[in-house]
């Protein structure tokens, strides 16, 4: 079959989304298909995100160039509101300013004004599409409860998930990720310094609040037992994941979350949060990890109780890696929903 992809391209700006992309455009060729992947300019800016609506709406994907295209498959706003027959979209979350993380008492005019203009959109487009799945519970969670829509949640791997191994325990708490509000890392090192065991924590990854991050490491003297380490290969974070004690990922509504599958991959319990969102469809409170209430003394008795109890910590990480083979995530799975599905 002759599939087209749609996604965004932020220059410079790299992260889960790409995986997400490029590992589905890889499975469909693996499957024999010939794939296409078409991704817009994205911009963030009130009048930006109008005009990109707009451009989108205008796009006819029947057959390009006279290039009869068989299946478009979209993942991101705003390139769902394309027309195509066959037309699926595999959503990974909407323009969450105007939703879940919309604010109206601190809202610029302009972002009032764009809200509704993205629920039309978004009811048009999402509402209109053969087969609509989400790549999560959480985000399916929300687009029902916002738009009234119904989506199917499907799992995908995450990058090389082949590769995670375990190894034995360094007695650190690891967190890769983005460095921003809502990864919420603050909130972590503050947990660190209420702690009673000499549990370590690295984080890595760079971002916006490195600055601040590292004010707050050096204000709570916490310079010799929480580390920033920076950007890492992939080859690196798994390693830091194969000794890790336990993972940390108190991420604040996170659509998917890769940490907590990577985790699972490695064996590893997850400590995450009651609003953490993705991640509380697959920890286990107590068999597979901790969701804790997001306050620095919940995670503080999270990261203690793994190093205090570090066999029992051992034995949840292999429960979360049985959880995740329960699951039987994978590409071939992927494929077979949105290809074959009607």
């Amino acid at each position: 079959m002759k599939l087209l992809v749609t996604a965004n391209h932020t220059p410079f700006i790299a992260g889960g989304a790409n995986y997400h992309v490029e590992g589905l455009v890889a499975a469909l060729r693996r499957y024999g298909h010939q794939v296409e992947c078409l991704r817009l300019p994205f911009h963030y800016g009130e009048t930006q995100i109008e005009r990109q609506m707009m451009f989108a709406e205008q796009l006819d994907l029947t057959a390009p160039n006279d290039v009869l295209v068989d299946r478009v498959i979209s993942l991101q706003f705003p390139t769902y509101g394309l027309h195509h027959p066959a037309h699926v979209v595999w959503l990974m979350h909407q323009h969450r300013v105007c939703y879940e993380l919309y604010d109206p008492k601190q809202a610029s005019p302009a972002l009032a004004a764009l809200k509704p203009q993205v629920e039309a959109f978004d009811r048009r487009h999402l509402g209109g599409a053969k087969r609509l799945f989400a790549n999560s519970p959480r985000v399916a969670e929300r687009l029902h409860y916002y738009n009234g829509l119904i989506a199917e949640p499907l799992y995908h791997p995450p990058h090389q998930a082949e590769y995670f191994t375990c190894g034995d325990d360094w007695g650190y708490a690891f967190y890769p990720s983005r460095l921003e509000p809502l990864k919420r890392q603050m909130l972590l090192i503050e947990a660190m310094a209420n702690t009673r065991t000499p549990i370590k924590l690295l984080l890595t990854g760079e971002g916006s609040q490195r600055r601040q991050l590292e004010e707050q490491i050096e204000s709570l003297g916490l310079g010799n037992r929480v580390r920033l380490l920076g950007h890492i290969s992939e080859q690196e974070k798994r390693t830091l994941y194969a000794h890790a004690l336990a993972v940390a990922f108190p991420s604040f509504d996170e659509d998917y979350g890769y940490v907590t599958l990577e985790a699972m991959l490695a064996s590893k319990p997850v400590i995450t949060c009651t609003d953490s969102g993705g991640p509380t469809a697959f920890v286990e409170h107590g068999v597979t990890g901790w969701k804790c209430e997001p306050c620095p003394q919940a995670l503080a008795a999270a990261l203690d109780d793994a190093y205090a109890h570090r066999a029992q910590a051992k034995q949840m990480g292999k429960q979360g890696r049985e959880a995740y083979c329960a699951k039987k995530i994978s590409w071939h799975q992927v494929v077979t929903k949105l290809v074959y599905s009607e």
